[in-house]
């Protein structure tokens, strides 16, 4: 996979379950899990906008590039 998600790691620093982040940026859980398990195959960058504000992040602490190319 060339996009590694932290998201679960990001969560855990800042004590958020994912059922409260996902209520925050107001998407379901089932579309907050599958980014969570790098399934996703987009997001939007509102999406992505939420996620770091009420995570306090930046878009590198949650997706970062492995280097390999994805097929």
């Amino acid at each position: 996979m060339a996009i590694k998600v932290y998201l679960d790691e990001i969560l855990k620093d800042r004590n958020m379950t994912s059922k409260e982040l996902a209520k925050l940026i107001n998407i379901t859980e089932a579309n907050l899990s599958i980014l969570r398990s790098g399934k996703a195959k987009g997001i939007r960058f509102n999406t992505v906008n939420k996620i770091c504000y009420y995570l306090d992040c930046d878009i590198g602490d949650i997706l970062k590039f492995d280097g390999e190319l994805e097929d």
